[in-house]
This record gives structure tokens, C-alpha cells and sequence, in this order.
């Protein structure tokens, strides 16, 4: 079942996003006159064709899904050829410079507008999400020496709001990236609040695979172990656990974390164990067998009994007009950061293990729609994005590579020359094949890790 889910979780996200794409270069196409000759959503053998409209447009579904394109009358196109004429001023090659900029633009500006109503929508319905409570900063870190404290609030960071641990991390990691000295506001848990002056941390290349949040020093806030939802009939509920019992010891032995003890009762399959609880205000031992359950090759133990050391979520919601800005800033701040990584991955400030293929995009795909419906639209949002970023680098092959020759004809008053075009293109071919091949080779590492 969850291979399943992340198939069709990975198909759901490619074709949301190669339709959005290439309707962007479609609507922008016809609305200019232009003529199309084909929608297909993926490539190679067609498996499902149709023809529509006064131009016979065929829209195709084809066998190989990463991608997709419009085919438009063009004169360079061997397979548009001959053309008629009356056609003939309804061929893209045609058209004035800055229409064809706007057709081939159209394609990134969909999928970017497609992440802003995704994010307007979530910010609308709202999401529940950690509070910005921290624990207690690691040692010797900037949040330490800034004088963070253990249970303090985070209200804002470099004058942004800030309302949830996801929102916190995001605004700490664009300041760790950006390399820069900034200021935390902090409340108190007696509603006292101060700022903080947190300084830079160096960066190395492989640092940017790690967690930068918690280098800065800030972790999610854990209280005590305390049991939430238990179901009937099972170990826990037959021993006497009950919602809300607060778990402070394990076979006599200190309670380090829920996902300790988590890690604890999974090894004790079928093995006798004592809990410590304390239930108001009173100290109760309770004896019970965690059963033994089997899944996917795997054996572990289960009590029954959800067991959670963090704090109640808390719901992150905007009204419909104030969630427009937010969701535009949201999405042009994600694009910038995407781009400040790939300049970093160019001179060498970041790793190239940055990179994910479609492989590691499957799996984030499949494990967000397991989470739930708001964080995959997330991820669909954040993917819509990236490929936005992608497609707009000045490589040939690409939206950005049409893009830079029809800049080069602005200021050169003429198109670039033919054999510019054709070594541009094959140098594009080699940029992607070798881009392909390290983000599959990154794939295969984290599947090997």
C-alpha cells in the first residue's frame, strides 16, 4: 500500500505540474494567435490521443511522464512543414520578439502562480502546525550565547511575525544561508519579552545537508512524555493507561524523551514492561506486554497508546485578503532561496547533494500524502517552484535558453546566428544529461543510506 500511495502521489504531482506548465505556454500561445499543433503530457508513445478545435490541436497523454510540451506552428520545425499560407502569420517564429518572450515566460509564471494559490489556499483554511516554543539551545550555539532559554516563545526574527515552529524554521534558515547577524524577539513563559542578537555561523558546503536550524542552536520545545489517544482492547488501555497520563520512568529508569521510550517499547515485542505514571498528582506503576506486530518484513512492538513529548498544535490561519500578500511573499521567497542554493552549488559553497531526481521526489511525494492533504499541496507548491527556478536558467533546451536568445536579439536587432542556436542547444543537452545523472546518482545514495 505505501508504494501505492508514493506512485500515485509521484503521477498526482508530475502531471498537476507539467499541465499547469505547458496550459501557461498554451493559453498565452492561443491568445496571441498563434497556432498549436499539439499539447502532450509526457513524451514517447502516445497512449491516449485526441484531436480538438477549429485548429485540429491533438492532445496527447504519453508514456513517459516527467515532462510534457506544446508543439506550435514554427517554420524551423521539420514536422510542421510545408505550411500553409495563410498559416504562415500564425507561426510562432513569426511573431514580435516580445510575444514569443511572453509565451515562452508564460510556462515558469504558471507554475509560480500555481504555488501562490496553493499557499493562499492553506494560509485560508488554515494548517495546525508546532508552536515556536524551543527547547533548550544546544551548547555553545548562537541561540545560546544570544541568551535563548528553554521554553521561550519565538513572536519574530529580523522584524517577520512569526506564529509557528514552520514558520520559525523557515525564517531562520533563509538568515543562516544569508550569513548575516540578526535579532529574535522572545517571550517568556512569565510573558516577559526580549531580543536576542544571534550572530552568523560559518557554513560549510557539506553543512547545507544538515540541519542548520539546529546548528543556529534552536530545537522544538519537548515536555514531558504523555500518553494522547488510546485505542480499546489494546496493551495499554487493558494495563490502565489513560489520555493524558504524564510517563516518567521505563522499568524504574528516567524517561529521556517520547521517541525514546517509543524506540524502547518497539524492541520489547512480547516482553514484560513497567511504566511509571503520574496521574493527578499521584505516582502509579502500570505492568503490561507490548504485543508483537508484524509489517512489510518487519517486527516491533505496539502498546496501543499514542505517546507525544510536544506541545498541542496550534492552527496557522489568515483571512482571504491578507493571505495574498503572504502567499506571494511565501513563493518569491522560496524561489529566491532556491536560486541563492544554486549559486552556492555553483561556486562551491553548497554540495551538489542538494540535488534530488525523481526518485527522492516519489519519495517526499508519497510520504507527504501519508501526512495529509496540506502537506502534500505543500510539497506540490514547493516542487512547482523549483521546476519554476529551473526552467527559467539560462540553458538552451530550456524556458530560460529560448529566453536569453530573444534577449540577444533585443540588443542585437537580429536573431542569433543559426550555428550559435545549434551549439547552444547541444551544449544544453549536455547541461541537462549531466544535471540528470548526479541528481539519479543522488537518489541512489540516499535509497543506499
Amino acid at each position: 500500500m505505501t508504494l501505492i500511495t508514493t506512485i500515485a502521489a509521484f503521477l498526482l504531482t508530475l502531471g498537476v505540474l507539467v499541465v499547469i506548465h505547458e496550459f501557461g505556454h498554451y493559453w498565452v500561445a492561443k491568445k496571441a494567435g498563434v497556432k498549436v499543433l499539439r499539447f502532450s503530457i509526457g513524451f514517447g508513445r502516445p497512449l491516449a490521443r485526441w484531436v480538438r478545435g477549429a485548429d485540429r490541436t491533438e492532445w496527447v497523454v504519453a508514456a513517459l511522464p516527467l515532462g510534457g510540451y506544446v508543439r506550435m506552428l514554427d517554420e524551423r520545425d521539420p514536422e510542421c512543414l510545408p505550411i500553409a499560407a495563410e498559416d504562415l502569420p500564425r507561426a510562432f517564429n513569426r511573431q514580435p520578439v516580445f510575444t514569443r518572450i511572453a509565451i515562452v515566460l508564460a510556462g515558469p509564471v504558471a507554475n509560480l502562480m500555481l504555488a501562490v494559490a496553493v499557499y493562499w489556499f492553506l494560509s485560508v483554511v488554515g494548517v495546525f502546525e508546532p508552536a515556536a516554543v524551543v527547547g533548550s539551545p544546544t551548547i555553545a550555539s548562537s541561540a545560546e550565547r544570544a541568551g535563548l532559554m528553554k521554553g521561550d516563545t519565538v513572536v519574530d526574527v529580523a522584524g517577520a511575525p512569526v506564529r509557528s515552529w514552520n514558520e520559525l524554521r523557515w525564517l531562520l534558515l533563509q538568515r543562516a544561508v544569508s550569513n548575516q547577524t540578526f535579532e529574535v524577539e522572545v517571550e517568556s513563559s512569565d510573558q516577559q519579552r526580549r531580543t536576542l542578537t544571534l550572530q552568523p555561523i560559518a557554513i560549510a558546503p557539506e553543512d547545507l545537508d544538515g540541519d542548520l536550524v539546529g546548528r543556529l542552536g534552536f530545537v522544538l520545545y519537548q515536555g514531558p512524555t504523555r500518553v494522547g489517544q488510546v485505542s480499546d482492547a489494546s496493551p495499554a488501555y487493558q494495563a490502565g493507561l489513560r489520555t493524558g497520563d504524564r510517563i516518567v520512568s521505563l522499568d524504574g529508569k528516567p524517561i529521556a524523551s517520547a521517541e525514546r521510550l517509543r524506540s524502547s517499547i518497539r524492541s520489547s515485542a512480547e516482553q514484560p514492561i513497567e511504566l511509571g505514571v503520574e496521574r493527578d498528582e499521584k505516582r502509579v506503576n502500570f505492568k503490561l506486554t507490548p504485543a508483537r506486530i508484524t509489517e512489510g518484513g518487519n517486527t516491533f512492538g505496539r502498546i496501543g497508546a499514542e505517546l507525544t513529548d510536544r506541545l498541542a498544535p496550534i492552527k496557522v490561519q489568515y483571512g482571504p485578503l491578507e493571505s495574498i500578500p503572504r502567499a506571494v511573499e511565501k513563493t518569491a521567497d522560496t524561489a529566491v532561496f532556491s536560486l541563492k542554493m544554486l549559486g552556492k552549488m555553483l561556486t562551491g559553497e553548497a554540495s551538489w547533494k542538494n540535488l534530488s531526481g525523481p526518485v527522492t521526489i516519489a519519495d517526499y511525494a508519497g510520504q507527504t500524502a501519508r501526512i495529509g492533504l496540506a502537506a502534500f499541496l505543500g510539497f506540490l507548491a514547493l516542487v512547482s517552484i523549483s521546476l519554476a527556478v529551473l526552467n527559467l536558467l539560462p540553458i538552451p533546451m530550456l524556458d530560460g535558453g529560448h529566453l536569453l536568445y530573444y534577449l540577444i536579439e533585443i540588443f542585437k536587432g537580429s536573431p542569433p546566428a543559426d550555428w550559435v542556436v545549434e551549439w547552444g542547444q547541444r551544449a544544453g543537452v549536455a547541461v541537462l544529461g549531466l544535471l540528470t545523472v548526479l541528481a539519479l546518482y543522488n537518489d541512489l545514495l540516499r535509497l543506499l543510506s
